[in-house]
């Protein structure tokens, strides 16, 4: 089993900044691919962003492409989501997720095997 805790979501004003943290724990693999999911009320689980832990081989959608920076700390089991420029449309909550494949990296959320509770982040205008 793997564990997934999602910290850091909060209140902004457009144009902030903010970076979400996802502690994993349980089962380790150093193949896994992690990311960034994001729901708004009334709409789909998006695609955020997606990492491969043991190379850091990356992948984003283009509405966030240049604000946000997926990252992650070996050492602490920890993945990261540094969001900046944020506008009142990233408003959502945003859940960490994991899947075990090799191949290119995966942005449908079917694929993902593991997911956090989310947190709500809320970008005021």
């Amino acid at each position: 089993q793997v564990q997934l805790v999602e910290s850091g979501g909060g209140l902004v004003q457009a144009g902030g900044s903010l970076r979400l943290s996802c502690a994993a724990s349980g089962r380790t693999f150093s193949s896994a691919v992690m990311g960034w999911f994001r729901q708004a009320p009334g709409k789909e689980r998006e695609f955020v962003a997606a990492i491969r832990w043991n190379v850091g081989t990356t992948k984003y959608a283009d509405s966030v492409k240049g604000r946000f920076t997926i990252s992650r700390d070996n050492a602490k089991n920890t993945l990261y989501l540094q969001m900046g420029s944020l506008k009142p449309d990233d408003t959502a909550v945003y859940y960490c997720a994991a899947y075990l494949a090799l191949g290119p990296l995966i942005s449908d959320p079917r694929r993902y095997g593991y997911w956090g509770q989310g947190t709500q982040v809320t970008v005021s205008s």
